[in-house]
């Protein structure tokens, strides 16, 4: 019989079906549904850093309307600061400590961050609290003509380190596919410490109602085309790191998890499939993915996976070839 346990971060998984951060894990009753229907783990919805921040200055700035300010050196401003954060922060703490006590899965804490700033002391804090991991999800915007790519990539390393000299819990981090070397990139990560690489973050993205003029939010659901790019990145990066790889977006159904696998994947990161179907569809993923093993006569995943990755590969150019080529190639 076809066994799918697996081990992402140092952690023992029943599958490789993991939750992603999103509003699927963002309660108890939800973690617990998705816990029944055999996921393999769950990253809690991320805690922001920016929403802190900036909940945080306009309780200041109204506070100074209102006229709650006497001076600059006002002892409100530290008050203010202070306790919303430790509200914000409380409740998620909660929310772990409930979950763990519900569940035995792993639970993942997840944590959106753009700076390195204070909020790194808040990672100890998620460790005490029983997080399993923590994942990290940082993006620093790559649209800003007078920055330099060395300086946002820096960005990623500091904060990883920082977070890495808090905490004894396994680290991951999720990024973007917007660098100029995104291998380079990972290996860095490599040597900076992290347990994990998750690919790729997916952001919200503009659109435009041409009968409105209007601009608008695209579907925030992915599609199963969406794959692709990780799907590359994860076959060119297997075997290449010694850091386990998670699969994100574009991922709906056992077929594509199979496809990571094969790629290299660690595990397989969903969430909109979840959206679309309900925590139950989880089981028709996972008899997919059974009967796939057992036709193919695969007893663990640890026997197929990354056999059609990059460094494994027949064809290893294919991963790397943009242009449609064809013509020049027997592959069809």
């Amino acid at each position: 019989m076809a066994d799918l346990t697996t081990k992402y971060l140092g952690l023992t998984l029943r599958n490789p079906i993991v939750i992603g951060s999103s509003g699927l894990t963002d309660s108890v009753s939800k973690i617990v549904e998705l816990d029944k229907n055999g996921v393999g783990a769950v990253v809690l919805k991320s805690l922001f850093e920016e929403q802190i921040m900036l909940e945080a200055n306009h309780q200041i700035k109204k506070a100074e309307a209102d006229g709650m300010l006497y001076s600059d050196y006002s002892e409100t401003l530290d008050y203010i600061d202070v306790h919303i954060k430790e509200k914000e922060l409380s409740g998620y703490l909660q929310l772990i400590h409930d979950a763990k006590s519900k569940v035995t899965m792993p639970i993942i804490a997840s944590v959106n961050c753009v700076s390195t700033m204070e909020w790194t002391s808040f990672a100890k804090q998620i460790e005490k609290a029983g997080a399993d991991a923590l994942e990290l999800n940082i993006f620093v915007m790559p649209f800003n003509p007078d920055k330099a790519c060395n300086d946002n990539e820096l960005r990623y390393y500091e904060i990883l380190k920082k977070v890495k000299k808090t905490v004894n819990i396994p680290v991951s981090v999720k990024i973007s596919p917007y660098f100029s070397n995104l291998g380079k990139v990972i290996l860095r990560l490599e040597e900076f410490g992290t347990d994990g690489v998750v690919l790729f973050n997916r952001f919200s993205s503009p659109d435009i109602d041409i009968d409105n003029l209007k601009i608008t939010a695209a579907d925030v659901f992915s599609t199963p085309q969406e794959i692709a790019n990780s799907l590359r990145w994860i076959a060119i990066m297997a075997k290449r790191t010694k850091v386990d790889l998670a699969a994100s977006t574009g991922i709906h159904d056992g077929a594509a998890i199979i496809k990571q696998l094969l790629a290299g994947a660690t595990i397989t990161q969903i969430t909109s499939a979840i959206y679309k179907h309900g925590p139950d569809y989880v089981n028709e993923m996972l008899n997919f993915v059974h009967d796939w093993m057992e036709k193919h006569g695969f007893n663990y995943i640890e026997q197929f996976r990354g056999k059609l990755s990059q460094a494994a590969s027949e064809h290893p150019d294919v991963y790397e070839r943009m242009q449609f080529m064809r013509y020049f190639s027997d592959i069809k």
